[in-house]
């Protein structure tokens, strides 16, 4: 007896001598799954402890897979749905559709328990799950599906009423993709198909609804603030209206509609600010709405306008929700690299030749613009934007008073150009940094037109190092900021990032030379970006890694980490399952996945810590993730993820904390790490180090002695650990608590390759204590003076 007869067995014989706990239900079919759920949700509640487990596993099961159901099991699916309305008063329409979309052979008729379903939910006042209401209701007849469509819109706004309205419309298996969409009140269904907004997106009636709703609520917002529509606080939409417009956003995000950007520029600040000085919104819901279809369909202009929104909006939570959910936005648009790499010119041209840099760096893009008789308004991109201003060719320090007095809009619309300028610069970053693992690759002709050559985006793109594919396999690095001309290739050669886990040290080394040399600060850690290979510790563990494990975090900071870096992570604390957790991150497209376990290691004073665990990864096989070997990894892949968790333990470990005083475990943990051997993180912060310190005004007084920064004094010697950065003073290598001003080595003065805040503190330590006989600060000269 196999394992799906097992199952089945212990489903429907209450004496069934087949114990199938702890059974591997990996090992049935999706065919097999999809005969056992029926038979699974039809079971009573009277069931034997055996059939209660065996339903509960495969119901588990249903919740992770793709069943695939017979004709016969989708008829046996909904008989179960009908009997389950007389013994729990609720039918999961959502699962009954669900199995018709998954259905292997012809749909069988089901006008009979399909008419049954809707009368029970029509009876009960029940408009839960709407659109597999409406998508069981077309299989009862046209008379159901119009009773459903009337009470679907009874109380509705005219957004989802039209939506309704469309839906109806459709041919019975549209309405049953569109009933995959909708997971509310459905906690049995299989996950919705991969790509499931591509079925909605591809029918032209809801194309067309998605724009005309989108654009009926823009008209709304404008009466709203033009005072046609009286303004009640976040009452602009309805529930309903705002699912619609949710969904409508989603498809025409996702077909990249041409009129999209402008609609969210008027769309977007008509929902976000009152037309009066109120701090309350029209609508939180559907600004919040359209920022998670955002996360599911992310745009560049769609993110210009969140961030734009974000800075203007006056109430005061919404900029902290707002940039908790931008950071999935920016993680998903790293992804689509279809469009994340997309920008707008704006009115900039490429400079001419003469042009001088701005702070060493190249501008990329100049616009300029006439603000009177003789005065120039130019708007410079190098590293950022800058706005100068010009008086008859000649540059002028400040804001010229005429100009000031005369043109207040023209400078208020230039100030608002180099704000929106910036953010696309560091979306666009973020966008190119995050397709690391996707290894994205570009057609030469297309990144030399519209990313090297792009008066915005070759501010970002000029300063990182581009491999060219000259030949089959040869690829070729470029770093445009340097003059580097590009290597002769044909308009669809392959261009893609250079990564440091491709190239040999050598290589690396040289890069890093060269951007010191030149000083040129790039947008993200590239060359001195940290790879992590497989180490034989990692071989013998196979499928785990201990890596980072034992460690003690500030679970808190830990957790907004996770958080800001794309994670996914249930939140730890001293309840019911709050022990431990597995945080997540999707790479490489959906292709991989690395989980990260941590557990709750309970308070210290009035800080919480978390004890860090295990790496693994999963591959997504048949739409299901598998366990992975490490070594079966991409290399690029294990790197990027490996760096992720490093940061976490390096960033949240208390071994970072200056102000650690607690004793036991913790203290021993702090002792050990503080001044422990180097991560990675630290090995390329020491490498940058070995760059920076000759130029420094105190080279003469510091060395790197292995992991620590030796900085000599007029009162005694230190060492600062370049992990942690905390401090052993000489000889007696007495610890020495210092918290200095964060940047302080980072002000302009001192050129660093890239942004490393702890790199800052190291070198904002080593000033402070090379000059330690110019210290104020009496705690810091008592730990001293003590021992000198």
């Amino acid at each position: 007896m196999n394992t799906a007869e097992r199952l089945a067995r212990a489903l429907t014989d209450p004496a069934s001598p087949h114990d199938v706990r702890g059974i591997d239900l990996s090992r049935i079919s999706d065919e097999e799954l999809g005969d056992l759920l029926p038979v699974a949700y039809g079971l009573g509640r009277a069931a034997t402890p055996t059939a209660a487990w065996a339903r509960f596993a495969v119901e588990g099961a249903g919740k992770e897979r793709q069943p695939r159901y017979t004709p016969a099991a989708c008829r046996r699916m909904f008989e179960a749905l009908v009997a389950q309305t007389e013994v729990r008063d609720w039918a999961d329409l959502t699962l009954g559709a669900g199995s018709l979309v998954r259905c292997t052979g012809p749909l069988p008729d089901l006008a009979e328990p399909a008419r049954a379903l809707v009368r029970f939910r029509l009876a009960g006042d029940d408009v839960r799950q709407p659109y597999a209401l409406l998508a069981v209701a077309g299989l009862a007849g046209d008379d159901c599906l119009r009773a459903a469509a009337e009470r679907l819109g009874r109380d509705e706004g005219a957004v989802a009423r039209d939506e309704i309205a469309v839906v109806r419309d459709l041919a019975p298996a549209e309405r049953l993709l569109l009933s995959e969409v909708d997971r509310a009140h459905s906690f049995t269904s299989p996950p919705p198909l991969p790509d499931v907004w591509r079925g909605p997106a591809g029918i032209p009636a809801y194309a067309a609804y998605a724009r005309r709703a989108l654009e009926a609520a823009v008209d709304r917002a404008d009466a709203i603030h033009a005072g046609t529509i009286p303004y009640r606080s976040d009452k602009a939409f309805t529930p309903g209206e705002v699912t619609a417009l949710g969904h409508a956003a989603r498809v025409a995000l996702l077909r990249d509609e041409p009129w999209l950007p402008e609609l969210f520029d008027r769309l977007l600040p008509g929902i976000s600010l009152a037309p009066t000085a109120a701090r309350t919104l029209p609508s939180s819901a559907l600004l919040y709405e359209l920022v998670r279809a955002g996360q599911d369909f992310p745009t560049p202009e769609l993110v210009t306008a969140i961030r734009t929104v974000r800075a203007s909006v006056r109430h005061a939570g919404v900029p902290k929700q707002l940039d908790k959910m931008l950071k999935k936005v920016d993680a998903a648009l790293a992804e689509r690299t279809d469009v994340a790499h997309r920008l707008p010119r704006l009115g900039f041209d490429t400079p001419s030749v003469d042009t001088p840099s701005v702070g060493g760096t190249a501008v990329s893009g100049v616009l300029r613009r006439e603000a009177g008789p003789g005065c120039t308004a130019v708007v410079t991109v190098a590293e950022t934007a800058v706005l100068t201003w010009e008086k008859d060719g000649r540059p002028l320090r400040s804001l010229p008073a005429p100009v000031r007095r005369d043109h207040g809009g023209l400078v208020k619309e230039l100030r608002d150009l180099v704000k929106r300028v910036d953010v696309q610069l560091a979306s666009l970053a973020r966008a190119l940094e995050g397709g690391f693992t996707v290894d994205a690759v570009h057609p030469y002709g297309w990144w030399r037109a519209e990313l090297a050559g792009h008066p915005l985006a070759g501010a970002v793109v000029g300063r990182l190092i581009w491999e060219i594919e000259v030949a089959q396999g040869d690829w070729r690095p470029v770093l445009p900021a340097v003059g580097d001309d590009p290597p002769e290739a044909a308009d669809d050669a392959s261009v893609r990032l250079w990564h440091p886990v491709r190239s040999d040290p050598e290589a690396v080394r040289a890069w890093r030379d060269l951007l010191t040399e030149r000083r040129i600060r790039q947008p993200f850690k590239q060359a001195f970006r940290e790879i992590y290979l497989l180490t034989p510790a990692e071989e013998e563990t196979r499928d785990h890694s201990h890596r980072f494990a034992a460690h003690l975090v500030h679970y808190r900071r830990m957790f907004a980490l996770l958080r800001a870096r794309g994670w996914t992570s249930g939140l730890l604390g001293p309840w019911d399952a709050g022990d431990a957790d597995e945080a997540v991150r999707t790479l490489a497209a959906g292709s991989w996945q690395v989980r990260f376990r941590h557990s709750w290691a309970d308070w210290a004073g009035d800080r919480e810590l978390a004890s860090t665990d295990r790496v693994r990864f999963a591959r997504r096989e048949d739409g299901r993730w598998r366990d992975a070997p490490l070594a079966d990894v991409p290399p690029l892949v294990f790197s990027e993820a490996m760096r992720d968790v490093d940061l976490f333990v390096g960033v949240t470990s208390i071994a970072a904390d200056p102000d650690w005083t607690e004793d036991g475990p913790g203290r021993a943990y702090w002792e050990r790490t503080g001044f422990g051997e180097l991560t990675e993180s630290a090995e390329a912060r020491r490498d940058a180090l070995e760059r920076i310190l000759p130029r420094l005004r105190i080279a003469d007084r510091c060395s790197l002695d292995g992991r620590f920064l030796v900085v000599r004094g007029g009162l005694r010697t230190y060492r600062i650990h370049l992990g942690s950065a905390n401090i052993l003073m000489e000889p007696d290598h007495s610890y020495l608590c210092v918290v200095p001003a964060r940047g302080k080595a980072a002000d302009g003065k001192v050129f660093l390759p890239f942004e490393d805040e702890r790199l800052s503190l190291v070198l904002s330590k080593a000033f402070l204590l090379a000059a330690d006989t110019e210290i104020t600060d009496a705690s810091i000269l008592r730990q001293i003076e003590r021992g000198a």
